[in-house]
């Protein structure tokens, strides 16, 4: 069975920062205007929308030039255009008016990451924890960094800290339990998912986990079975990584056209999806031709 990849990334931690406005900006106290204008601009940042994400947090600053969480999102309008130098005036702007808010040491972190710093990301990530522990994209980004480093046990307490300050982000759960996959004890993981479903359901990323520990237990029909429904899940990324699971569970049942359609699937919903990857090499072993 191989060891997958933690799918944790900067940009999914960023949409919950462009979309939180935080107390420490005293909302009240802002113009309502400049309010709506830079929540609609964080709207149009997360769906790409750069020009009129711009447009709206600029428009929000001139309502009040000290907005904390304005000038974070016009650093990341300026992030996504590869601007990192202006990114980074607009978040140290945003540090000195409020150094007492988690959100501009967690941009300057992304900011880091994005020039290949990673040492330094996880630095900003740490210092955000500081100024506030319960700032859940620090924490998972933080635990993205170690996982991805090698650092396993490190991670799997970062992951579980985080189930406890943020217990309805997925993340926390799905990343202790690929931190104890990789620590070999696998005999805590089923406590862990039983923990979870009260907190997030059954959520896509649950459900393969679940599947996953069926496979390790030889129920590969069983995986097959909760793995299937997922494979159309609206999210790619979601799609991809349970359609390369099924993958494993069909070639497991001798199932080689089966598998060979999932891998396919998987591929072409995620190419660089490691597990995909595996899946694909495993059917390609088996002596199925899959599509390019």
């Amino acid at each position: 069975m191989t060891r997958l990849g933690l799918k944790l990334t900067a940009r999914a931690s960023v949409a919950t920062l462009l979309l939180t406005t935080s107390a420490c900006d005293r909302p009240a106290l802002l113009p309502p205007k400049a309010v709506a204008l830079n929540r609609e601009g964080a709207a149009a940042l997360a769906v790409g929308n750069l020009e009129l994400a711009e447009a709206r947090v600029a428009l929000a600053l001139e309502y009040n030039p000290r907005f904390t969480e304005a000038w974070i999102n016009l650093g990341l309008v300026e992030m996504d255009r590869a601007h990192f130098e202006r990114a980074r005036r607009d978040f140290i702007r945003a540090r000195e008016l409020n150094p007492d808010l988690p959100a501009p040491h967690h941009a300057l972190g992304l900011l880091s990451e994005r020039e290949g710093h990673p040492e330094e990301g996880e630095r900003r990530y740490r210092a955000a924890l500081k100024v506030d522990p319960g700032f859940a994209p620090a924490r998972i980004n933080l635990a993205r960094i170690l996982f991805e480093r090698g650092a396993f046990e490190e991670a799997r307490d970062q992951f579980l800290r985080l189930t406890q300050v943020a217990p309805d982000f997925p993340e926390g759960w799905s990343g202790l339990c690929e931190s104890l996959f990789r620590l070999d004890r696998w005999n805590e993981v089923d406590s862990v998912i039983a923990h979870a479903r009260p907190h997030i359901g059954m959520r896509p990323e649950l459900v393969v986990l679940e599947a996953r520990m069926l496979l390790r237990s030889g129920l590969f029909a069983e995986a097959a079975g909760r793995l299937e429904p997922l494979t159309s899940a609206a999210d790619p990324k979601q799609g991809s990584r349970a359609a390369a699971w099924l993958a494993v569970a069909r070639l497991a049942l001798g199932n080689l056209e089966g598998a060979k359609s999932a891998v396919e699937l998987a591929t072409s919903l995620d190419p660089d999806d490691r597990v995909a990857m595996y899946a694909l090499h495993a059917v390609q072993g088996a002596g199925a031709r899959v599509a390019p």
